[in-house]
């Protein structure tokens, strides 16, 4: 049976909200979670992403326990390399460097948490980038969208153009894989209706 909880994103992206409105979902709070986001020591990049979503969604659980809790992370790696959101243009370059010419897993976490119980899941998207030009990276680096995203790049923006291929959810790439969020919000009982 569906319930009437108050739903609450973990999440400061305004992609996450969009991408949510596309499936009639509308959190009726959005509160980011200020947690610490290092990696542990040898972390693996799924491990990471599914570590970072629970620890999310818990600390705002914490905060407002009669709600139900959304909270995703989203991990780019290369093999067992997490990057992570480049603080400045220079890791950025590194980034955009090392995603040419090859192909990297976007993994996010995503964790529902409600009445006391946890639904989580992990879904991984196969992304490969064309080989990029220096001229490329420049003109990507000058348009700062590179600026708060992991591995340095957005897909549904300017770098869509370097991307000729994904095995996988689109939207995970975007930060919130919709087909598996909506599920694990059923799961938790709350009604996810047509907009």
């Amino acid at each position: 049976m569906a319930k009437t909880m108050r739903l609450v994103l973990a999440s400061a992206s305004p992609r996450r909200l969009d991408l949510l409105a596309q499936v009639g979902i509308r959190p009726d709070a959005v509160t980011p979670a200020d947690i610490d986001e290092t990696p542990l020591y040898a972390e693996l990049p799924r491990v990471y992403a599914a570590r970072l979503s629970v620890s999310k969604a818990a600390h705002i659980a914490k905060r407002d326990p009669q709600a139900c809790i959304l909270a995703a992370d989203t991990v780019v790696a290369v093999g067992r390399r997490i990057l992570n959101k480049p603080p400045d243009e220079a890791q950025a370059r590194k980034h955009l460097t090392l995603l040419s010419g090859r192909r990297h897993t976007v993994m996010t976490g995503v964790c529902v948490m409600a009445e006391g119980r946890v639904w989580s899941r992990t879904v991984e998207t196969q992304v490969r980038f064309k080989r990029l030009s220096d001229p490329e990276i420049a003109l990507y680096l000058d348009s700062g969208e590179w600026q708060g995203k992991a591995g340095g790049y957005a897909i549904q923006g300017l770098a869509a153009r370097f991307i000729p291929w994904i095995g996988g959810s689109h939207s995970n790439v975007v930060g919130l894989p919709l087909t598996e969020t909506v599920g694990l919000l059923e799961a938790a009982g709350i009604a996810v209706t047509a907009p």
